[in-house]
């Protein structure tokens, strides 16, 4: 791994790129539970990190996705309250609403999610976090002189069933066939095909990229 980095240095070094020791860190992909521990390159040390954030999406060492979900669904929170006075307003139209919602918001959260892997926790999560915005813009019902809130089923006859999943499983989909249009010298292409040598670890394995697509 050190000699690695070196390499890396060096080589980058040509081209008048300097490695900055304050924002550079490394993570260590494995099973084992080990204390985190930096390493010295060249009388400079380097921290460990358990994940890190590439291009806005989080890279954990168990390749996970919660902690990147989480952060997604909290940025669409932020959004959301930002623009908290147009969703309330009177004067705008409930789908001139559901259209910002769809511009501003849900791109925020859905980030990436080409390759997400959806678990039932996952979804669940993004659902409850667009049906409470849906029911901000759609109100509540009057059912006999009654108000309540409007159910799941109905708020997603309102918006054809078109919800949030539904729109990661058609961006997962359509990320697919890019792939494998790819040439075959891409990296892409490459790791998509790739096994690896090494057997799975006893117990239920996890779920695959292509196994969800399936």
């Amino acid at each position: 791994m050190i000699d690695t980095f070196v390499k890396l240095k060096n080589e980058s070094q040509k081209y008048g790129l300097m490695v900055n020791v304050h924002k550079t860190k490394y993570m260590k992909c494995t099973r084992r539970q080990a204390q985190l521990t930096s390493i010295s390159v060249e009388n400079k040390e380097y921290e460990q990190v358990k994940s890190f954030k590439y291009l806005g999406a989080i890279v954990s060492i168990d390749n996970t996705m919660e902690e990147e979900i989480k952060e997604r669904i909290a940025l669409g929170n932020k959004v959301y309250f930002a623009n908290k006075k147009m969703f309330q307003s009177k004067i705008i139209t409930k789908r001139a609403k559901l259209k910002l919602y769809h511009t501003i918001i849900r791109p925020i959260v859905t980030h990436a999610c080409e390759t997400w892997i959806l678990k039932d926790t996952i979804i669940n999560k993004l659902l409850v976090f667009e049906r409470k915005i849906l029911r901000k813009i759609f109100g509540p019902i009057n059912e006999k002189g009654i108000w309540r809130i409007k159910t799941n089923q109905g708020l997603d006859e309102i918006i054809k069933h078109k919800n949030i999943i539904n729109f990661i499983r058609t961006q997962r989909l359509s990320w697919l066939g890019h792939v494998e249009r790819m040439h075959g010298t891409r990296m892409v292409k490459a790791i998509y095909f790739w096994y690896p040598i090494s057997r799975r670890p006893t117990g239920r394995p996890k779920t695959r990229w292509m196994d969800d697509i399936s």
